[in-house]
């Protein structure tokens, strides 16, 4: 089940309030966390706020879609300048897990996330958004929405299209054998297979994480992936898309993004330094960074190079 759920891993209107029975504030180890669940479209989100340095909050925004934001927790390194925020989209995580499938639509995880800023007073904001984050933040932003100082895009995913010509390419560098049993399946409807979960594994291995075994970090996440989510909107693999995000392309609309914006990537991601360059080129005011030992998790395998990353681009936007 763990090995099955790894190869997600790799995207009715409540009245909004913040809950103070659900919120908890506690402070150690000289670190301030408050955590508590928002209403939002569908149900209830749980966030946590890590941090309250006099700096502009960084929110983050976790891929999948449905895989929960454990794995970004080494992004609390920087929860010594600015408030840090962590949230699991509805669906996966400790959020609620509705049943109704309409909700599994980008329009709505947009809204979602303006709900949160709304509830936690996030006035002005950095947006950090990885893998499925990076569709949720760059639509969020084409809704033109204030305070946002600027936008990290990390393994970012600007259009479907071109994300399965890169993974139909990264596919050939798998040994034969798991080529052919992942085509096998794939033409027999059989995608839910054992033997094709396993063999999926190895692209795992080779472009998302190339920690093995995966770090804690990740195997939490799995514990919480919301895999209807994933399905619905996404597919059965990373390189196989059949949900409502295969038509996905935002490459016209790129230009349309006004604050500073930085695009990251790993040599060997899935989210390929070709892709990201040119998604780079489109966007004003971007810039770009490699990370030359990472696959898709960068700000695991190359932990402490890409938290200063981040940190240096936040201060350099608000010094501006």
């Amino acid at each position: 089940m763990k090995k099955r759920l790894y190869v997600a891993a790799s995207l009715l209107l409540v009245p909004m309030f913040l809950s103070s029975r659900m919120a908890l504030e506690r402070a150690g180890n000289n670190v301030h966390i408050r955590e508590g669940f928002i209403a939002v479209t569908g149900g209830k989100v749980w966030y946590k706020m890590v941090g309250t340095g006099d700096a502009a909050p960084l929110l983050l925004l976790h891929g999948g879609p449905g895989f929960p934001s454990d794995y970004l927790k080494p992004l609390e390194a920087l929860s010594n300048e600015r408030p840090v925020i962590f949230y699991d989209q509805l669906g996966c995580g400790r959020s609620e897990k509705p049943s109704d499938k309409k909700l599994w639509r980008t329009e709505r995880f947009v809204e979602e996330l303006g709900q949160i800023r709304k509830a936690l007073g996030l006035e002005k904001v950095h947006v950090l958004g990885h893998s499925w984050g990076t569709m949720l933040a760059t639509d969020y932003l084409l809704t033109r929405p204030g305070g946002v100082i600027s936008v990290i895009m990390a393994g970012p995913v600007l259009s479907a299209k071109r994300w399965m010509r890169d993974a139909e390419r990264l596919r050939t560098g798998l040994p034969k054998a798991v080529q052919d049993t992942l085509a096998k399946h794939e033409r027999a409807g059989t995608t839910q297979s054992e033997e094709y979960q396993t063999a999926s594994q190895a692209y795992m291995e080779r472009y998302v994480c190339r920690i093995n075994p995966p770090p804690k970090e990740i195997m939490d996440s799995i514990a919480g992936d919301g895999r209807e989510v994933y399905e619905t909107m996404w597919g059965p693999s990373e390189f196989y898309l059949t949900g409502n995000l295969k038509d996905y392309d935002r490459l016209k609309r790129l230009k349309e993004i006004s604050v500073p914006t930085l695009f990251t990537c790993g040599r060997y991601d899935e989210a390929t330094p070709e892709s990201t360059a040119l998604y780079h080129s489109l966007v004003p005011k971007s810039k770009m960074v490699v990370f030359e030992n990472s696959a898709h998790m960068t700000m695991i395998e190359e932990r402490e190079r890409y938290i200063e990353t981040v940190r240096s681009f936040l201060r350099h936007t608000e010094s501006r």
